[in-house]
C-alpha cells in the first residue's frame, strides 16, 4: 500500500492561503471570523 498524504506547498498556498481568501467576500467572512474567534493562524 501506498501513503495517501503527499503534501505539497504550492497547492496548500493556492487552495487555502491567506490571498486566495483576500480574493472572495466568503474568504473575507472566514477571515474576518477566524480574526473574532482569536486563531493566531488565520490561514496557510
Amino acid at each position: 500500500m501506498s501513503t495517501t498524504y503527499q503534501p505539497k506547498v504550492k497547492k496548500r498556498k493556492t487552495t487555502h492561503g491567506f490571498l486566495v481568501r483576500q480574493a472572495t467576500t466568503s474568504g473575507k467572512n472566514i477571515i474576518r471570523n477566524r480574526r473574532r474567534k482569536g486563531r493566531t493562524k488565520l490561514a496557510v
